[in-house]
């Protein structure tokens, strides 16, 4: 049970890094109590509070955008959150209408749909920069029409479905993917289709007209209010942040507009200026904002593990400002130099984070494998059986019946004296090798949102 919170804001000029962590946690939703059974208000709440739900295509304990609702609300039917998010019908079937739609918010995200205007300017940006004169987009004019003309005639669809038709060019150096495929994704970017939904976790892409409502379609937003609106989000979802902290949350690489909106945000009173402990530029503090409705409880009671791309930690700098935790994902590093772990999670007990864990979800042999786990420095002893029940209810979330636990890691014997039902393995001899890059839902370095 939360404990009274005082508005940060109103009676706090200076944190201390505990108060700065417990502000930032609440604010993301750390301070609630779980409901006994989430249901989809639930779901849409806390996504709501996050201001946006990160895709990503890796599966190797359950797919990122999975875990942020679990770590806040605990386990959950994760079809609720399909027929949320994924236009998903109670029988399967994709549904035309939803009240989610992907786009680049941060990386690949779920955002509200009534947001849609909201990314125009970035959508304008992308074709700016990658749809003009000399452009592939440009040189391939006639499969994007061709492409365009299958949608409009057809109806939303597959890539399989289009390519099946489709005259195959050679492939080129764009993350190897075919000219339909890169087609659809350049279209999307510019905001010329829109996501109708998955089959799985496969995309089916239609006209932005047949998957935006209409209403939406011809609202203008200009570029300064919309990077407004998102500064306004990401600090209520932060609680208290920096310049940095803001820009990141939603990738927003234009500073100058970024410390406009904000100046403006502190002006209309809706941000005031706060000193937090340690975060400091040199000799100098580095200037911080709370948001007006920040809240400061007195203490955050949790256990859960994180996926990489929460936003507690999806901002390195920040998580390591914040926690004084040095965080890397390693599934794109050789097998012999990782250090942690193919996908480690970090986990997160009360207001700090003490440790990390590289979960595998063996379904066939119906087991959580704890392929490693590893402590931050100074983390209490008794810290073990906190981290135990976070596994425990991971497991069992994840409907796996037992618990393995590797001997790779100085975390690993603490957690088995404590789970002596634990079975035990040693690390696994051959990790899995890095999964193929996908442009819409990992790390895109050629094509950065605006």
């Amino acid at each position: 049970m939360s404990e009274p919170a005082a508005r940060v804001a109103r009676v706090k000029q200076q944190l201390s890094l505990a108060e700065a962590r417990r502000t930032a946690l609440a604010a993301q939703g750390f301070a609630r109590p779980r409901p006994q059974s989430p249901t989809a208000r639930h779901l849409g709440g806390a996504i709501a509070r996050m201001g946006a739900l990160q895709i990503d295509s890796v599966n190797v304990f359950a797919r990122s955008h999975y875990v942020p609702l679990f770590s806040r609300l605990g386990p959950y039917d994760t079809a609720r959150l399909d027929r949320l998010v994924l236009r998903h019908g109670a029988n399967g079937r994709p549904r035309a209408t939803g009240a989610y739609f992907e786009y680049l918010g941060h990386e690949a995200t779920f955002l509200p749909v009534e947001d849609w205007p909201l990314w125009r300017f970035r959508m304008d940006a992308m074709r700016a920069k990658y749809g003009g004169p000399g452009s592939w987009y440009a040189e391939n004019a006639a499969t994007v029409e061709w492409v365009r003309a299958e949608l409009a005639s057809r109806g939303p669809l597959r890539p399989a479905q289009i390519e099946s038709d489709a005259h195959r060019g050679a492939r080129g150096p764009w993350w190897d993917w075919d000219v339909v495929k890169r087609a659809l994704e350049m279209m999307w970017r510019f905001g010329e289709v829109a996501i109708a939904g998955r089959r799985g976790f496969e995309r089916r892409y239609g006209l932005t007209e047949q998957v935006i409502p209409a209403a939406l379609l011809d609202v203008e937003v200009s570029s300064e209010d919309a990077i407004r609106e998102l500064m306004r989000r990401a600090a209520r979802a932060s609680g208290v942040a920096t310049a940095s902290d803001l820009a990141d949350y939603y990738r927003i690489r234009d500073r100058r507009a970024v410390l406009a909106a904000v100046h403006e945000l502190v002006d209309a009173g809706e941000l005031a200026p706060v000193a937090v402990e340690g975060w400091n530029r040199g000799s100098s503090p580095l200037p911080a904002w709370a948001h007006r409705d920040a809240t400061l409880p007195r203490r955050i009671t949790a256990a859960t593990v994180l996926t990489p791309f929460d936003p507690v930690v999806w901002f390195r700098e920040r998580a390591e400002r914040l926690f004084d935790f040095d965080y890397r994902i390693e599934i794109y590093t050789p097998a012999d130099r990782r250090r942690y772990g193919y996908y480690s999670l970090p986990v997160l007990v009360d207001d700090r984070i003490v440790g990390r864990v590289d979960l595998k979800a063996d379904r066939p042999a119906s087991t959580l494998r704890v392929q490693s786990a590893w402590w931050e420095a100074g983390v209490p002893a008794a810290t073990a059986e906190r981290v135990a029940t976070a596994l425990r209810e991971a497991a069992a979330w994840q409907g796996l019946e037992r618990i393995s636990i590797s001997t790779w890691g100085d975390a690993t014997a603490d957690l088995a004296f404590v789970m002596p039902d634990a079975a035990r393995h040693e690390r696994p001899s051959v990790e899995p090798s890095a999964p193929e890059p996908v442009p819409a839902e990992g790390v895109e370095p050629a094509l950065d949102p605006a």
